[in-house]
């Protein structure tokens, strides 16, 4: 899929599941309880020892097939601090980069592979300087430390950003988010730490639903 098509598809569905786990296999695991749940775009941080393994698992399983076109899922990765891991994710089946922070070497080999890159920022400056490098979507990061108007101070001076914030998002604020002007949101411990304590996987795909519900319902309103 083109990156076009992806940047599209990635704003369509608008939430985005970010896991964390000990193995490749839990959140290979939880990645399909997300996506059962109807939640169509993973994260796998880097942060997970062989994420590599989840990544090119869940990327094969979830490729494309015009013939199944509802099996699809976008897998990418996330906690990407330099453009190495990058590449190695990307040859692995990334379909997207995630940063926590606006790295210029890994922006570049993004858009010449023509890969979707969202750079964590926290300032103006941040996202001036991820849209002169071609960023398509900044990653609001960490979102705890601001609320939902922060995306409207954003686009005062900068109305032509596309922000998604990670870090904070609720079911309880996810409206107001995208109420505010987010393209998406990210989504991580709130989706998976209730399965994880309870070691009961299915949790996952049924706060995934209602994660998918509330994002529709916002986006209806």
């Amino acid at each position: 899929m083109k990156k076009l098509q992806l940047v599209q598809k990635i704003v369509e569905e608008g939430v985005v599941a970010v896991l964390r786990g000990d193995t490749p296999e839990q959140v290979v695991e939880m990645a399909e309880q997300a996506i059962a749940g109807g939640i169509k775009v993973i994260e796998i941080t880097m942060t997970v020892p062989y994420a590599l393994k989840a990544i090119e698992t869940l990327s094969q399983k979830y490729a494309w097939d015009a013939s199944s076109p509802e099996q699809y899922a976008i897998i990418g990765v996330g906690t990407v601090l330099d453009p190495e891991t990058a590449r190695a994710a990307i040859l692995a089946g990334a379909q997207f980069v995630v940063g926590p922070s606006l790295n210029k070497e890994t922006v570049q080999l993004c858009n010449r592979y023509r890969i979707p890159v969202m750079p964590g920022c926290m300032t103006i400056r941040d996202i001036q300087e991820a849209l002169e490098w071609g960023v398509d979507i900044v990653k609001l990061f960490p979102g705890n430390l601001y609320d939902p108007s922060m995306i409207k101070a954003i686009k005062g001076p900068l109305p032509q950003a596309n922000v998604m914030p990670t870090g904070g998002v609720s079911l309880d604020n996810l409206a107001e988010w995208i109420k505010a002007g987010a393209v998406a949101v990210g989504i991580g411990s709130d989706l998976t730490s209730e399965a994880l304590k309870k070691q009961d996987y299915s949790l996952i795909s049924q706060k995934s639903a209602q994660y998918k519900q509330a994002y529709l319902q916002a986006k209806a309103k």
